[in-house]
């Protein structure tokens, strides 16, 4: 069960998003760019107010 409701273009921004920030940081890096993204999200956070 996801944590957050998404479409495939949501899926494709957040993969782009995480290679931006994390790339050189390797695979588990970048896992915790998006763990960070989705608690965001999840806690409503002001950058990402609206989004549910």
């Amino acid at each position: 069960m996801p944590r957050v409701n998404y479409r495939t273009s949501d899926v494709k921004l957040m993969a782009r998003m995480m290679r931006a920030e994390a790339e050189g940081e390797g695979k588990q890096g970048m896992l915790y760019v998006g763990n960070v993204i989705v608690n965001r999200i999840v806690a409503n956070c002001l950058d990402f107010k609206g989004l549910r």
